[in-house]
């Protein structure tokens, strides 16, 4: 009896240790090294959502996730601090966005810096990322100019705009449930 207690008990946290291990359902990377997706992580830690975050993510880091989460905006100083500039940062995320679609994953694009995180750096990012969007949210302010209308303009593309970051959980709510990742 005492055996079959403790491998009952050995196989539950054998169990355990392998959820615990296994990888999330969302990948979340930077688009441009901003400041960004660092906040977007804080969202989804808010929301009790776990997710695989890494700045430089590149398409062998991918895994068994469901979702990628690119969150675009351009950041000289985080190119900078990374060791690469603009064109290979552009590289990096067409090749991961590509691998994601290959495996079959959903693609997020955010902007969440607004208005004030938009210009020729930010939307050299958002021009390569975008159109590979299966859904995209933007922060008030940053769509103004309606680039990312443009770029979305003719797909069955959903465009969310939240009034802050903060206010991005209902949008990532909707969208990730769609998606069956919440």
């Amino acid at each position: 009896m005492r055996k079959i207690l403790m491998l009952a008990v050995l196989v539950s946290l054998m169990a355990f240790s392998a959820n615990a291990a296994s990888a999330s359902d969302i990948a979340l990377t930077s688009v441009g090294q901003s400041p960004d997706a660092m906040m977007v992580r804080v969202v989804l830690k808010n929301m009790k959502v776990q997710n695989d975050y890494n700045n430089l993510m590149k398409a062998e880091d991918l895994k068994d996730q469901k979702v990628l989460i690119a969150v675009v905006g351009g950041s000289s100083k985080g190119l900078g601090a990374a060791g690469i500039n603009k064109e290979e940062e552009k590289e990096r995320a067409i090749k991961l966005i590509e691998a994601a679609k290959q495996k079959g994953m959903k693609v997020l694009v955010m902007h969440v810096g607004g208005a004030g995180r938009r210009g020729q750096l930010s939307d050299m990012f958002i021009e390569a990322v975008v159109p590979y969007a299966d859904a995209v949210i933007v922060v008030k302010g940053g769509n103004d100019d309606g680039l990312f209308t443009k770029l979305l303009e003719g797909k069955n593309v959903p465009m969310i705009e939240a009034d802050s970051v903060k206010e991005t959980v209902s949008p990532m709510k909707e969208v990730l449930s769609s998606w069956n990742v919440l």
